[in-house]
This record gives structure tokens, sequence and C-alpha cells, in this order.
């Protein structure tokens, strides 16, 4: 019945399923001389099992010839059972029988999931052809999947990582996307012109926090992109690879896959481990250096923006007065705060002022609209044309018309919004116009807490405004000034966010400074925008 197979398949595990020893020893020995290693098993829950078993090890055999008349469930039973297993669906069916075949037969293994139907006795060419395609079909459908599932990968975290709004996100991301390519730990460096290293990781180990173990990784790194630019990869062994950077303790060596930008001032390292046993895999070092270049792309204007960021907030820290540095003004206590947006995102242009007038003391504050460095530039000419404004004018309606003015003149593309209160010390008389900001709180002796109801339209527009609203403080009384950074919240509606500002503010403690420290310990943590805010009592 069956003779001599000559082609060796060396490595190819093969599951044959028969409840007939004679048969189940001549299609194994077929088998073996061709070079197969044969698994046999007498039934069908015997299968599952044996399955079961080498599926925890790793060891899944790559095809399976399943007898049709096995004695507790048919082979087509067997093979619909493997199919609806995922860590089985993949592995090769042949059914096979001794019995005469009907086209029903072959129709049902077919249907069941089989991958090819085979009439025995046969001769061993013939098998180990049947058995030579069931495995060349399945790695090659399991091939495209696993190329299609690692494009798939790629896309992901090239998506997370342009999404980024630091460097340190971005490190992040592109760590977890590395590990998910390559299936191990990954240890992602960003380092920008300054030299600053900014490090992600992704299923390793914490390691000791003080170990200079990232430090001295940074430092090779950085040695290893100069004078280079491109996507470049190379094994770093583990005697030069700092000890610890994927497991506490533990000497690997390093594949690098470094990407550095045309300029040379922008370096993105993804460092995984090597598994010596392993063989490389092109494919996966392709996917890293492709997600290495749109780190590198990503990253150029993350760092570029940090300079902006940090001169933003120089100079709006150079033209906001310090708490410590405001005016004296006669016959009124003033308490500011400014807080800028949180390191992940971008610089704002909110402002307050508290200015002397020939009739009171004039407070603002106010917000331009838009995130940048330009935003901070157009803060800062309103603050000095507010200033100039006030030698010779206090009322807060002539003063925003002039605001309004000088924008449409200077910056017609930009809008801001204001709030100006004229507080006269002597009587407590309020004169507040708004420009499309929040309105003030008056927060009163006992508990209660009510916005003041004045509106109008934003700077910029050149609307008409209406009349000042007037209000009176009494002695005890506390005015409130906020930016909008304060309470917005994506995704709550703004009422909501002014109901719990109202909330917040008439539960205070007395005084100023705890007010404003209550508050910003509430809702100030973490913003996505600058806080601006100002609170007044008369003295």
């Amino acid at each position: 019945m069956y003779g001599n197979g000559t082609q060796r398949n060396p490595g190819t595990t093969v599951l044959v399923v028969d409840d007939v020893a004679a048969s189940r020893y001549a299609m194994g020995a077929v088998l073996s001389r061709a070079g197969h290693q044969v698994v046999p098993v007498a039934s069908g829950g015997e299968a599952l099992v044996e399955l079961d078993v080498r599926l925890r090890d790793g060891t899944l055999p790559d095809v399976a010839l399943v007898d049709v008349g096995l004695p507790d469930m048919s082979g087509f039973e067997l093979c619909r059972r493997l199919r609806a297993r995922p860590p089985m669906a993949a592995l090769p069916v042949v059914h096979f029988s001794a019995a005469a075949t009907a086209p029903g037969d072959r129709c049902r293994g077919l249907d069941a999931g089989g991958d090819a139907y085979l009439t025995v006795p046969a001769e061993p060419q013939e098998i180990q052809a049947v058995v030579r395609a069931a495995v060349r079909g399945a790695r090659r459908s399991t091939g495209a999947e696993t190329a299609v599932h690692r494009l798939t990968l790629l896309s992901e975290a090239i998506v997370t990582v342009q999404a980024a709004r630091c460097p340190r996100e971005l490190a992040a991301a592109a760590a977890e996307g590395a590990a998910h390519l390559t299936d191990s730990p990954s240890v992602v460096f960003v380092i920008g012109p300054d030299g600053e290293p900014y490090r992600g990781t992704a299923r390793c180990r914490p390691a000791p926090a003080d170990s200079g173990a990232h430090q001295a990784a940074a430092r090779l790194v950085t040695r290893f992109a100069e004078g280079r630019t491109g996507v470049t990869s190379a094994v770093v062994p583990a005697p030069l690879w700092p000890a610890g950077m994927f497991r506490p303790g533990v000497e690997e060596d390093a594949r690098l896959t470094v990407a550095t930008a045309q300029d040379g001032r922008t370096v993105v390292c993804l460092a995984t481990p090597v598994r010596r046993a392993a063989i490389t895999d092109p494919a996966a070092d392709g996917l890293l250096a492709r997600l290495a270049q749109a780190c590198a792309l990503a990253a150029e204007p993350l760092l570029l923006y940090r300079v902006e960021r940090h001169v933003a907030l120089t100079l709006q820290h150079s033209f906001l007065p310090q708490p410590h540095r405001l005016p004296h003004l006669p016959g009124v206590d003033i308490v500011v705060r400014y807080v800028p947006a949180s390191r992940q995102t971008e610089i704002g242009g909110d402002f307050y002022a508290a200015l002397g007038t020939d009739e009171g003391v004039l407070t603002a504050v106010g917000d331009v609209v838009g995130h940048s460095l330009g935003a901070a530039t157009v803060m800062v000419e309103i603050r000095h044309a507010l200033r100039a404004y006030c030698v010779t004018e206090s009322d807060p309606l002539v003063l925003a018309g002039r605001l309004d003015r000088m924008l449409q003149l200077y910056h017609p593309d930009v809008t801001a919004t204001v709030c100006l209160a004229l507080v006269d010390p002597g009587s407590g008389r309020v004169r507040i116009a708004n420009a499309g900001h929040i309105p003030p709180l008056i927060l009163r002796d006992g508990g209660g807490a009510d916005y003041v109801d004045a509106c109008g339209p934003l700077l910029g527009l050149g609307l008409d405004r209406p009349e000042p609203t007037e209000r009176h403080l009494a002695p005890t009384d506390r005015l409130l000034m906020v930016t909008d950074g304060l309470i917005e919240t994506r995704g709550t509606p703004l009422d909501t966010s002014l109901e719990q500002l109202r909330t917040a503010a008439a539960d205070a403690p007395a005084g100023l400074d705890p007010l404003c420290d209550v508050l910003l310990g509430c809702f100030g943590r973490d913003r996505e925008d600058d806080i601006a805010m100002l609170a007044l009592r008369l003295g």
C-alpha cells in the first residue's frame, strides 16, 4: 500500500488521527521516511487533548491528517471544533478515508473547513504532495495575515505618534508601537537639539530609580547618530549596551533603529532586545525603520514648539506683574494668580491688569483667542495699550472701544475677550464692561455668590457695545475675575462649569488668597489652557 518516499521535509510536524492502529502506523511510516515528525493519536478526543498540550507549549503541528470515521466523533466534526478555536483555526486539515468516497463526502470535508481530501490507499508521493500543499498554503495564508496585521499595527502606531502633544508622549507612543511590532520590550529615545533625552518604555520591567542605564544609553545613541541622516539600524552587543535597559540587572544585545532628521539635530532611537536564538526578520526591521522615520518627522515640530513655548512663557512672565510686585492702589486689596497651561499643551494669551486712574482702580482680565507665540505677543500689546489709554481715560466702555479699534487696525485677524471693572474705593461703586468674557463673580458676606449680568461682543469685531453694568461692593464683598482656562473642560457644557465655579467660590473661606488657592485646587490641575485670576475687595 505504501512505498518509500524520497523528498524530505525536515521540521514539519504531522498529527495523524486514525483509530486503526495498522493504518496509523503505515501512514506514520510513510511520513517519517519523508522527513516529517509524526504525532499519532487514535481518536478525536485524544487529538484535542494533544493539541491543547502543544498549544500551551507553543509546538502546534504544521498539519493534521484526520480519518473521517473516528469512534467518538467524525473527522468532519473534529475539523469544525478546530476551526471554532482561534488558536487552532489556522491548522491545515486533510481528511482521508479508506471507504468508497462519494462527491458528497468530499464536499462535507471542505464545508467543515478541511483543506484537502485524500482517498487511501494512495501512493506515497501523493500523500507527501498533499501534505506539502496543505502546509504551503497555510504558511502562505499565515504570512499574508501576519503582514497585514503588522502593517495595521504600524499604521496605528504612526497615528498615535502623530497625535502626541509633547516629546515625552511621542516617545511613549513609539515604544508601545515598537513593542507591538516586535512582540518584545522596547525603549525609545527622542533627543532634540539641546541634547535633552525624552524616554518611553513598553513591556520593560521598571529599573531602579537611581539607575544611570538610561542616561548612558542616551549618550550612546547620540554618539551613534553623529554625522548620520536618514534611518540606520545596528546591533549593539551587551558589553556596550547598558545592563538593565529591558530587564533590571540583565545584559542583553540591543537592536537600535535610529532616525535622524535632515538637519541632524533631531534623533529618534527605537531599541529592542536581540533574541540570540531567533532569525532576523527583515520585514520587522523594515517596519521599525518606517516607524522611526515617522517619529523623527513628528518630533521636529514638537521640539520646535518647546522652544516657542519657552519664549512665550518668558514673555508672559516678563510683562505680567508678579503678585508681590503689584502696584499699591489705595482703597483696595488685590490678589492675582497666573498659571500656564500644562506642559503638554499650547501657550495661550491670558492676562490680568490692575491700574490706578483718575476715577478709581481699573482691573482687567482677558484672553487673546488662539494658542501660540503670536497670541502671547498680542496679549502684551493689549496690556500696554490699556495702560496707555488709562492715562487720560477711565470709562471701561470707552477703553473697551479703543482696544477693539486697536485690534482691528493692527491685528485684523485676531479677536480677544476682556472684562474691565472700574472700582471707586470710596463709594464701592463698580462699573463693568464685558467683551465676550466670563462675567465677574461678586461674593457676598455670608456665602452667597452671583455673576454680574454684564455682556458684550469680543474685541476685534467692531460691533456696538452696551453701557457698563453697575454694582456696589460692601466692605466685606469680594470681586472675582477669571479666564475660561480655569473651568473649561472638553465634554462639559460651559453653563455647568460656570455653576461649579460659583458653588466652589461661595463655599471658599474668607480672604482673597484662600479664595484663589481653593479655586486653583478645585479646577486648576493639568489644564489645557492658561489661567489668569484676579480677586479684589475694598481695603
